[in-house]
């Protein structure tokens, strides 16, 4: 069988003290891959730290460093690590399922057959492609800088990234802090994504929306007939994050005997649903959030300090839009592509002059802000042509001119108005590719108003190409 150009590819490390099934692997793979030898678990680790390496099949049961020992060293490289598919006598696969348990792909039991032994390398560098491949899309995403679903290039935000890749290993619980619409969840869900509970659930609990009287069923569950209205045993939030992650939002909004109660099932790892004498115990990582400052609500009295420490262990804060307005052109073309993909419309562009306005604006409501006036201007739009000045809603198409009487600007009234009047004409003409109908209909005024006005103004194409 001749060799493809997609087997070289992979390199293959046959480790093994027996010259004979050394030679027997050789000639099984030699055909689809690269293959190199090995006779002592010593001689390949000298080679996996010189040379990276897609699978090594590892023999259990060798002279000197045996296959565990082995199989312990390639786990712990700090290099790629390859695939391992360990080989274990048929009275030794005791050790090839611990092997598994500790990292191994896979284990095939001697004597082995030519077919077993391809179909599970087969599989190893499937797994190894996709696993390269989302290595490859999450450098991508983190150069047009994103992070998950988290949008930035700002020093801040690959601060937050450095943290949740941190975070996300550990199980210890975590608190978000940031105001509304910083992306508080979305960092949360990347925590989750991203580490070794990726494979439990989710479950997130905006506590402000839930009335305090029944936060304690939501959070714990109850039993048939513990209150009025409960006609049948409900599963409490806890109960279905066990082995992931809850989320509670809006942590600051708790009354205090909530927060109690919360404490404790964070100190016990076990709570009764609410009617109920059996003690239910759960494994479930905390994720936080909130836009208060919880250090200022213990101070007053309102948030218990003991629950603060048990949800500050690992702190987050995310900055405000308006501190990172170098991310705003990013956050802009991934909300329009977005927007436009539900709507069905191509994604619109933004002039040169709208989105100095977008950078310059304060966002007080921050990129969830920023994400409805997108969308407000593609639903009112045609779905033609670009976003410019005058689409922009009137708070950020004045913000030059508002934060210029706010720093005490010379500007006459008069002066301000002709300023702004030319921006939101020339956005006009540059929408429209100079087009003066085109324009003056946008405009909503007569042709001949618009020739005045370039002319009063000196505005013109040739003088924009040049």
């Amino acid at each position: 069988m001749g060799k493809t150009e997609d087997d070289i590819l992979y390199t293959i490390l046959v480790v093994d003290d027996e010259q004979p099934v050394r030679e027997s692997l050789e000639m099984i793979l030699e055909d689809h891959y690269c293959v190199f030898m090995a006779k002592t678990g010593e001689q390949a680790m000298r080679r996996l730290k010189k040379q990276d390496v897609d699978l090594v099949i590892l023999d259990v049961s060798m002279p000197g460093m045996g296959g565990m020992e082995t199989l312990s060293r390639i786990m712990g490289l700090n290099r790629a690590r390859p695939e391992v598919v360990m080989l274990s006598a048929t009275d030794s696969a005791r050790l090839g399922i611990k092997a598994v348990k500790e990292g191994a792909f896979d284990y095939i039991t001697k004597p082995f057959d030519s077919n077993d032994i391809i179909e599970v390398i087969r599989k190893a560098m499937a797994k190894r492609a996709l696993e390269q491949e989302v290595h490859y899309l999450r450098s991508e995403m983190e150069k047009l800088g994103g992070f998950g679903n988290i949008i930035g290039k700002s020093p801040q935000m690959r601060e937050v990234f450095r943290l949740v890749e941190k975070v996300s290993q550990t199980g210890s619980n975590v608190l978000i802090a940031g105001a509304s619409g910083t992306g508080k969840e979305l960092v949360a869900r990347a925590i989750h994504s991203q580490g070794a509970r990726k494979g439990g659930p989710f479950i997130p609990v905006n506590c402000a929306a839930i009335p305090q009287e029944l936060l304690e069923s939501e959070f714990f569950g109850h039993e048939k007939g513990s209150f009025t209205g409960a006609h049948e045993r409900s599963i409490g939030k806890f109960e279905l994050a066990n082995r992931g992650i809850l989320f509670l939002d809006e942590i600051s909004t708790l009354r205090m005997e909530l927060q109690a109660k919360l404490l404790r099932v964070l100190q016990e790892r076990e709570f009764n649903r609410v009617g109920g004498a059996k003690l239910i115990r759960v494994d479930v990582q905390i994720i936080a959030a909130t836009n208060m400052d919880l250090k200022n609500m213990v101070a007053s009295g309102t948030f218990r300090e003991d629950l603060f420490y048990r949800l500050n262990v690992l702190p987050i804060t995310l900055p405000p839009l308006k501190d990172r307005p170098g991310d705003i052109p990013l956050l802009v073309n991934h909300f329009l592509k977005d927007i436009s993909y539900r709507v069905n419309r191509k994604a619109p562009k933004v002039t040169p002059e709208a989105l100095k306005l977008l950078e310059a604006y304060s966002w007080p409501g921050n990129a969830r802000e920023l994400e409805n006036v997108l969308e407000r201007m593609v639903a009112l739009s045609s779905g033609e042509g670009s976003i410019g000045i005058e689409d922009l809603p009137v708070e950020i198409a004045t913000t030059e001119f508002s934060s210029n009487t706010q720093t005490g600007s010379s500007d006459s009234l008069l002066e301000a108005r002709d300023r702004y009047e030319k921006m939101y004409v020339l956005s006009a003409l540059r929408k429209t590719g100079w087009n003066q109908s085109e324009a003056a209909r946008l405009l909503r005024i007569h042709r001949n108003t618009l020739l005045k006005k370039m002319a009063a103004f000196q505005l013109s194409a040739r003088k924009e190409q040049q």
